[in-house]
């Protein structure tokens, strides 16, 4: 996979300054779209199952705190398994205003990579039975593709089973 240029996002940025190969996919988006992840797969002609989603959650035990779960587009969030994951009791989505916040990015735009508030991150182990993945670039419209393995390590993530579907 070659590298293609930054794309002028933190989340290529990144990926850039990493040396991690990469490629871009830009595609329109439509702005009465709410369904993000089915429009880039749709737009895009990839298999659902390759293009996972960035959700920011809310788990711990005493006091919230926030995380990322990276999951297909194809399936759901698993939340049992995401506090499970992350060693708490519960886990819920955020509110996507908190999300955009700790994030710095909008939603349906929001990539695990190059976030503002760096977050522990979970990535659904469907993802480790493809050589490369889609997620976010950081704005709607535009999808990075990369080894999971790259996302792992950039992100400093674990793999769990935490997607149903």
């Amino acid at each position: 996979m070659a590298r293609k240029s930054s794309g002028g996002t933190p989340a290529t940025a990144v990926l850039a300054a990493a040396g991690v190969p990469f490629t871009l996919h830009a595609y329109t988006h439509r702005d009465e779209t709410r369904a993000f992840g089915d429009e880039a797969a749709a737009e895009l002609g990839v298999d659902p199952a390759r293009i996972f989603k960035t959700l920011v959650c809310e788990t711990g035990q005493s006091r919230p705190e926030l995380a990322v779960a990276i999951v297909p587009v194809a399936g759901h969030l698993d939340l049992k398994a995401m506090a499970t994951a992350r060693g708490a009791k519960k886990a819920s989505l955020a509110d996507p205003r908190v999300a955009a916040r700790s994030s710095g990015y909008v939603v349906g735009g929001i990539s695990p990579l190059g976030q503002r508030t760096v977050l522990p991150t979970v990535i659904d182990v469907s993802a480790r039975q493809f050589e490369t993945i889609l997620v976010s670039a950081g704005k709607r419209g535009l999808q990075v593709e990369l080894a999971p393995a790259d996302l792992a390590r950039l992100t400093a993530a674990t793999f769990a089973a935490v997607a149903t579907g």
